[in-house]
């Protein structure tokens, strides 16, 4: 972990980059540093992933209005201010990436982070965390 998962209305995908979007997001989380200067999350836990919804409905329905929402899960043991320092920097990416269509179009961008501190089972099996911790 953490894992940022993207969900999104496909109407805005001929207006905007999402592939740039999630690697923009990735290089954000790992650009993110505790108290200690130390990375906030592994490199090889680090996932951001996109999905179009394929069905959905927005608000009233009287215009071609999209969403964006996207949800950090990551385990729990990290502060508060770190917490907020990434909310703030990954959304700052969001808004950056959407700059450019948001005066064009009606767009409604949700971003949540969520801590798992009592997981009731939480399996992995990786051999991606090995080539990064060196």
């Amino acid at each position: 972990m953490p894992h940022l998962v993207i969900l999104y209305t496909p109407n805005i995908e001929a207006e905007t980059d999402m592939s740039a979007l999630c690697r923009t997001l990735a290089d954000t989380m790992l650009a993110q540093r505790d108290e200690a200067g130390k990375p906030v999350f592994p490199i090889g836990g680090t996932r951001v992933l996109a999905y179009p919804a394929a069905h959905y409905a927005v608000a009233d329905g009287k215009a071609d209005y999209a969403f964006v929402y996207l949800n950090i899960r990551m385990a729990a043991g990290r502060s508060e201010a770190v917490k907020k320092k990434a909310g703030d920097e990954l959304l700052a990416g969001v808004r950056a990436h959407f700059e450019p269509i948001f005066d064009k179009r009606r767009i409604g961008i949700t971003l949540q982070i969520d801590e798992s501190p009592g997981q009731v089972y939480d399996g992995k099996h990786s051999n991606l965390h090995p080539l990064f911790n060196k």
